[in-house]
């Protein structure tokens, strides 16, 4: 008895080992002067998948740029930030609705960040029973925050009917969201929200608003080359969009 006792505890252990080394933790990715990409983790199709964020570090604190997918990576990254930067999160943009960049808009509010997205964004939170924005904006937008001034931009309906990008003018970074795909996806993702017949009249919009890119941050997967927006006009040709 005490010996398969012991078995069941030795079993019970290894896959209690290896579900804690198949979880992924939150990371962090300096990308260029004070601007950093952050990478957390959910399921998607029974695997566990990346989905990127950024924020910036500005002279009056620090702004996020979508939340952590998973809700329990939010404290961590704060305290990431904290701890690294020395400064408190002081605003937040939402790109579209999903839950990969509202979850824990909520929590942020509590603790006194200003939570933005798109009244278009507010409205299908309201509908999907999201995370609600504090704050919202109707038109293309542009945000001072200390030292560091960046753009939105809503080139169309793509992924979502609200998903927008957002332009950091004086350093060239695109940040995409789930609108711009990684040349690393074989293809679209969650297209359950999608508009496909527009998708791709909209990567041509921000194409043409923004031909000098030097970084190109997707909503998931790598960001290393900056084809993004070329790559995902492919994979909707590829798929007779």
């Amino acid at each position: 008895m005490k010996k398969t006792l012991f078995t069941f505890l030795l079993f019970f252990g290894a896959l209690f080992f290896a579900s804690a080394q198949s979880e992924k933790p939150l990371e962090i990715t300096p990308l260029t002067g004070d601007f950093y990409v952050y990478t957390t983790y959910n399921t998607f199709n029974g695997v566990a998948f990346p989905s990127n964020s950024m924020y910036v570090v500005t002279s009056e604190g620090v702004v996020l740029i979508d939340t952590p997918w998973d809700k329990t990576q939010l404290q961590p990254l704060l305290d990431s930030i904290k701890n690294r930067h020395g400064k408190e999160v002081v605003l937040s943009v939402s790109t579209h609705y999903h839950d990969d960049r509202t979850a824990g808009v909520e929590t942020l509010k509590k603790k006194g960040v200003r939570t933005y997205a798109t009244e278009q964004t507010l409205e299908l939170c309201k509908k999907e029973g999201n995370d609600l924005p504090e704050f919202t904006f109707s038109k293309d937008t542009v945000f001072t925050v200390g030292n560091h001034q960046f753009e939105t931009y809503y080139a169309g309906e793509g992924h979502t009917p609200d998903n927008i990008v957002i332009w950091f003018g004086k350093e060239k970074i695109l940040y995409g969201g789930c609108l711009i795909k990684s040349t690393e996806s074989t293809g679209l993702g969650n297209t359950a929200d999608a508009n496909l017949q527009e998708w791709a009249h909209s990567i041509k919009n921000v194409i043409k608003k923004y031909p000098k890119r030097k970084y190109i941050i997707p909503g998931h997967q790598g960001w290393d080359n900056k084809s993004g927006l070329e790559h995902t006009l492919q994979l909707l040709e590829k798929n007779g969009y």
